[in-house]
């Protein structure tokens, strides 16, 4: 059975791709609670509906105000057939069909060794992938989570290998392969911040966690792209992530006079002097060290070099 990808030829959001699992449907529309959004006046709140099914693609129009077209033609609901132009205010959507991965050999007799809670599933169990760079996780975690999908997604970059679990569409666990000293909250707000690499969604089998994370799906994306924005305005006034925290002498003032998460910081750059270690084993998220950090440099309780 072939798979499915909206690619944008032409608009304001050509070159973006966007996947079409199996047995869901997707909202495009200019809401921030659609699936697909689109920031464009010619389309409507909720503008049209793509549902898989079966092998079939089928669009359906929301009533929309300015309609949808299908290879020219104005519809109201249409099946979708691979390399059918889709036009949606300002862009033009071609359906395209991907090949599932092949399945891996038939491993050799062998003793098999026991599966530990963290191991994964096989590459054949793959239920969709791709780019995100193509497919920013914003847009897919919000994807997931309107088709109630499950299952672990792995993301894989020059920063990193994350995981990103999920239960009913829900983010229930996070974590940073390697790197155990990252909670589940605080692995997935850094693991989100990243824009190129790529992604597969497996079914996570029986994998228990010691801690899950509490926050709404949409809440964690919301808060995500937050960060995100202020972060990029801190990166300027940081230091590399390989560069030597000093702790001041004389201190300029009194450490009373520091916040609790300020004089966190404050004793891992005593005991931890590099900066990727003192973020690491930060409690909070690092956007929080980020800005504590900041502010330390700032007032001259903490150097660098």
């Amino acid at each position: 059975m072939l798979q499915y990808v909206l690619r944008f030829v032409a608009g304001k959001d050509q070159g973006r791709e966007f996947p079409l699992p199996q047995d869901l449907y997707i909202v495009i529309g200019r809401v921030s609670d659609v699936d697909v959004l689109l920031l464009d006046e010619k389309v409507s709140r909720k503008h049209a509906k793509i549902s898989t099914h079966g092998g079939k693609v089928m669009i359906e129009d929301l009533a929309s105000r300015n309609g949808t077209f299908v290879n020219g033609a104005r519809i109201r609901s249409t099946e979708l057939k691979e390399g059918d132009h889709i036009v949606i205010g300002s862009s033009t959507i071609r359906l395209v069909s991907v090949n599932e991965p092949s399945p891996p050999p038939t491993p050799s007799a062998a003793p098999s060794s026991p599966q530990t809670a963290d191991a994964l599933p096989s590459a054949g169990s793959v239920l969709i992938s791709g780019s995100i760079r193509e497919m920013p996780l914003s847009d897919l975690l919000q994807l997931f989570h309107n088709s109630r999908k499950g299952g672990v997604m792995t993301i894989r970059c020059d920063r990193g290998v994350g995981r990103i679990y999920l239960r009913d569409g829900q983010i229930y666990h996070a974590e940073i392969e390697g790197n155990p000293i990252v909670k589940a909250r605080k692995a997935f707000y850094r693991v989100f911040g990243w824009t190129e690499g790529t992604f597969d969604l497996k079914p996570a089998g029986d994998h228990r966690v010691a801690e899950e994370i509490t926050e709404s799906t949409t809440s964690l994306i919301l808060e995500g792209v937050r960060q995100l924005d202020e972060i990029r305005i801190l990166e300027p006034k940081l230091p590399k992530p390989d560069a030597r925290l000093h702790v001041a002498e004389p201190l300029p003032g009194n450490l009373r006079d520091l916040a609790t998460e300020e004089i966190q910081l404050f004793e891992l750059v005593v005991h931890h002097n590099v900066m990727e270690t003192v973020i690491d084993n930060f409690p909070g998220t690092d956007f929080e060290a980020y800005t504590c950090l900041t502010d330390l440099l700032r007032r001259g309780f903490v150097t660098f070099g």
